[in-house]
């Protein structure tokens, strides 16, 4: 069982170091198969936030966490006009990870990381052609008994944003993006942005979406908080590449617990699901 902590929009220089703290303490406790952060590492791509961003992910390392992350569109400067186009990703590159095309595999999972962040569109993603190849070609050589996962900071379907039942815009060029996705034939979607915790099947979204399970993590430090959800992330568990265990990890009394962990199986047409009990499975080596 592949075991993945997804954590996302860490939005340092306007995070709780507490709450941060909080992140390190149960992941040094679970101890992870993966780390996976999609992206927003800043609040406004200042030396300043990467500092604090690049110090964090030095202690997981440090204490031994293997990571996959990607950049979000916070990671991109706003109000630096020259740097926003000349060198929109130089400081992630140099304080983050100089990696856009992150991978991670094992004999469990494989996972591709793409950069949906764009200078020209602050808030919205968009993907393109150049990373559509990388995606069908990086997946193609993964044994079939692997689960394949995607991890974009944008998610690549329009996402429930409210309680008043609105949509997100989809991810620019989503039509391609879609078709790449069923072509490599991955299995989950991973994504931010929204600050919302949400989980569906693809095909709910998009009728010819495929059979992946999408998977959308809320803020695991941001004071920016919406829909009144506290900071949360994600534990994934996969048995194979059609059953996921899902359990949202919850800012409670000053410490991260786990809420109900949902199975999702897939019965190869849809995901079914199932709850489970609350309890997080440990490594027992």
């Amino acid at each position: 069982m592949a075991r993945i902590a997804h954590l996302s929009d860490m939005h340092f220089g306007a995070n709780d170091p507490v709450i941060v703290a909080g992140t390190e303490a149960w992941l040094n406790e679970q101890r992870p198969d993966l780390i996976i952060i999609s992206g927003d590492f800043t609040q406004r791509a200042r030396v300043h936030q990467f500092e604090a961003a690049s110090q964090y992910l030095q202690r997981l390392r440090g204490a031994g966490h293997q990571l996959l992350v990607i950049p979000g569109n916070h990671d991109i400067p706003l109000f630096d006009i020259v740097r926003r186009f000349a060198a929109p990703l130089d400081r992630y590159r140099h304080y983050i990870d100089d990696a856009l095309y992150p991978w991670f595999e094992n004999d469990e999972i494989a996972v591709l990381g793409l950069n949906t962040a764009r200078s020209l569109t602050f808030r919205d993603g968009r993907i393109n052609k150049a990373q559509l190849a990388v995606l069908r070609q990086r997946f193609r050589a993964v044994a079939a008994s692997k689960t394949r996962i995607l991890v974009t900071h944008h998610p690549l379907f329009a996402m429930p944003i409210g309680s008043g039942g609105q949509l997100s815009e989809a991810v620019g060029h989503h039509e391609r993006a879609v078709e790449a996705v069923c072509e490599a034939g991955v299995h989950i979607s991973l994504a931010g942005h929204f600050h919302r915790t949400y989980a569906e099947a693809a095909r709910k979204m998009v009728e010819k979406a495929g059979g992946s399970l999408v998977i959308q993590a809320g803020t695991a430090t941001s004071t920016r908080l919406r829909n009144d959800e506290p900071q949360s992330f994600n534990w994934i568990e996969t048995d194979s590449y059609d059953a996921v265990n899902l359990q949202v990890i919850v800012w409670q009394d000053a410490r991260f617990t786990g809420a109900s962990r949902v199975r999702y199986c897939f019965n190869g047409q849809d995901w079914d699901r199932v709850e489970l009990d609350r309890g997080v499975l440990r490594r027992e080596d």
